[in-house]
């Protein structure tokens, strides 16, 4: 099959076609740009930290279909994908994750030491995410930290140095994660209890609503405590108002535990960190016309 002929099919291997994915790691990214720079980020960094969020979500999709390649069959959601369905080779899913984990550390090399030296720890969770449904009860925490690697490198790329803030926000991080994520692998649940699948869906179990609402509950707690701390004014907490909307908007959609109300819980998230993103960046542009 010619290049041209399997470049549809390594799109879906990455996930060009659902991009909810990429912008779950963008906003939290984004954020911590704006905090660490005091609203006044450099384009530059803009850029190269939103082109490597999209190339770091687009390789750990490739390595997530390869590690998942023989349970995905049994899994009524995930039975086409390109590996699955035989029409990519594991081998290629491999290279296709390392050449994007490649290009995204090309876009680093004009950043500081310490961003590079972070970028290896973020390499490696991001890469070890996919096994850890093997034996983690809940391995949607371990994403939350794969997710939100970006935030203590934005803090190195701007300060040089990786204040305890930062590790605060990916703590939020990580609380957010486990919710939206659980949203999503409660449409799969069914299938991941046959085939031996661990997530936190599962292991929730008919606690999961509670379990999702007390993580919501936690993340944007944190989050409105580093407001708090910082001062922020009102633009930031009209954020948080509307983020807490959204996650009790996700609870009536959950509630009932039906797979496609789930999934679009899960995909909803995107306003939610939109919510807080806009709070954020809409502080600091009304205090640099104050």
């Amino acid at each position: 099959m010619l290049l041209a002929q399997r470049l549809p099919l390594y799109f879906r291997l990455v996930r060009l076609d659902k991009p909810i994915g990429t912008v779950l790691l963008l906003w939290p990214t984004l954020a911590a740009l704006w905090i660490a720079s005091s609203g006044h980020p450099d384009p530059l960094l803009v850029l190269i930290f939103t082109l490597g969020t999209f190339l770091m979500r687009s390789a750990g999709c490739a390595i997530n279909d390869y590690a998942d390649r023989d349970f995905d069959k049994y899994v009524k959601r995930t039975q086409e994908r390109p590996i699955t369905s035989g029409r990519i080779r594991a081998w290629e899913a491999v290279a296709v994750a390392a050449t994007l984990a490649l290009a995204s550390f090309l876009l680093i090399l004009p950043l500081n030491a310490l961003t590079k030296w972070l970028s290896i720890p973020a390499l490696f969770v991001a890469g070890t995410y996919p096994f850890t449904k093997r034996f983690l009860a809940i391995p949607q925490a371990y994403l939350g930290v794969a997710f939100g690697f970006g935030i203590p490198m934005a803090f190195a790329a701007v300060q040089d140095q990786v204040p305890m803030l930062a590790w605060i926000l990916l703590l939020s991080n990580v609380f957010w994660s486990v919710a939206y994520d659980t949203e999503y692998a409660m449409v799969d649940r069914d299938d991941d209890l046959k085939i031996g699948i661990k997530t936190s869906a599962i292991t929730f179990g008919r606690f999961d609503v509670a379990a999702i609402m007390l993580c919501y509950v936690v993340a944007l707690g944190i989050q409105a405590g580093v407001g708090a701390y910082l001062g922020f004014g009102w633009p930031f907490w009209l954020g948080i108002a509307v983020a807490v909307g959204c996650a009790i908007y996700h609870y009536f959609l959950i509630r009932e535990r039906e797979r496609m109300p789930c999934f679009a819980a899960f995909r909803h998230n995107n306003w939610l960190g939109a919510a807080v993103f806009a709070g954020i960046a809409g502080h600091y542009l009304l205090t640099a016309h104050g």
